[in-house]
């Protein structure tokens, strides 16, 4: 068996060139790869060039078999008469983009084809309205009328940007592939071509309408439907109602954003609503029944005797339909004691004798309680 430092048919051993060992992992043969490709790049060594881009291919060629299990057990086998090793797959090198991407571009490597023309459908890009509805709209939901200025599909020539009756012709620069090729050393690069920006495609007659933009921008009349319980900064997802796609790719989408006016009596909290009744002394303390505000009407509710300020009254269901469910929620409604600021003189009257027969009732309480008072501020 020959010596496997030895040259065998003009190639060196695979091993040898890489520098690493036949029991080499394959992290190892990554890793002197990736060495000898740094240290001889040709664009690194252009004053010795030849030797750089010998090497470099030589290196490339070693680890694109190693690299690749198969080819190395049939290497490890026969060596080089074992064939087969002639050419390599371009996407061994994809986890070296560092080192060969500018080089590269990744199109076309030692000759092999991995580019292709830049898909032309386009996606349209997503559109944001703000929408301001008042709170009983934001509450019950509201049919919306708005106007969104947007790019459409161009209606003359159909999204294609020819005139009509014409259509796009093939690019003369890269002869419709959509990239051009040229060659730098022993390597065919592969670039976008500049001309039609990588479509392969260009127009001999463009469209008079969107003078070949396949899109025209107008304002859109829309009718969306707000549901029932929104809140403000709540977000509506229009699918397709966004700006228009290119090469017939699909459309954006609208996003309406919920602005929600405040209301002059109630207050929100979630699904809940809270608002404030105002009660008089006498109402507070002998108990009544009072006509409280819902957002669909008057709703009577019962004040019972002795009633605190601050005190809370629950009426089921009188709040906001919760969004997108089946159930609403609470109002709450709180009471306000209001202290006369203005009294008559009848009313004056009849509050001292009120004071006086509390005070004859609860004389020795009120006592002691004056008494730790005084205590408290000698």
């Amino acid at each position: 068996m020959s010596n496997r430092s030895e040259v065998l048919n003009g190639k060196h051993d695979y091993y040898e060139v890489l520098g690493v060992s036949r029991e080499a992992t394959d992290q190892e043969i990554k890793k002197a790869y990736r060495r000898i490709a740094l240290q001889h790049h040709p664009d690194r060594n252009p004053e010795n060039k030849e030797v750089s881009e010998e090497t470099f291919k030589e290196a490339a060629e070693a680890y694109s078999v190693l690299s690749d299990s198969q080819k190395r057990a049939q290497y490890d086998r026969y060596g080089h008469a074992g064939g087969g090793f002639a050419g390599f797959d371009p996407s061994t090198f994809s986890e070296f983009s560092d080192i060969l991407g500018d080089f590269f571009g990744f199109g076309d490597l030692f000759g092999a084809a991995t580019g292709g023309r830049r898909t032309r459908a386009q996606r349209g890009a997503d559109l944001s309205y703000d929408l301001t509805i008042s709170f009983e709209e934001a509450a019950f939901g509201v049919k919306a009328r708005i106007k969104i200025p947007r790019t459409e599909v161009c209606p003359t020539c159909g999204g294609s940007g020819a005139k009509p009756g014409t259509h796009p012709t093939a690019c003369r620069s890269c002869g419709g592939r959509g990239s051009v090729r040229y060659q730098q050393g022993f390597l065919t690069i592969s670039r976008t071509c500049p001309h039609c920006g990588g479509l392969g495609q260009v127009l001999a007659d463009p469209c008079k309408h969107c003078h070949g933009q396949s899109r025209i921008r107008v304002e859109k009349t829309m009718d969306i439907h707000v549901p029932a319980g929104v809140d403000s900064e709540s977000r509506l997802r229009i699918s397709g109602g966004g700006e228009a796609g290119l090469h017939g790719g699909p459309s954006g989408d609208l996003y309406v954003v919920i602005h929600v006016q405040e209301h002059r009596f109630f207050e929100r909290e979630g699904d809940n609503l809270i608002c404030a009744v105002p009660l008089s002394f006498s109402q507070a303390a002998l108990g009544t029944k009072i006509e409280v505000p819902t957002l669909e009407g008057q709703e009577t509710l019962t004040i019972p005797h002795g009633t605190q300020s601050g005190t809370r009254f629950c009426l089921r269901d009188k709040g906001v339909p919760q969004l997108n469910g089946r159930g609403r929620g609470d109002l709450y409604v709180i009471a306000k004691v209001v202290t006369p600021t203005h009294l008559t003189k009848e009313q004056r009257q009849l509050l001292e004798q009120l004071d006086a027969i509390s005070k004859s009732d609860n004389g020795p309480a009120e006592k002691k309680f004056a008494d730790k008072m005084k205590e408290l501020f000698s």
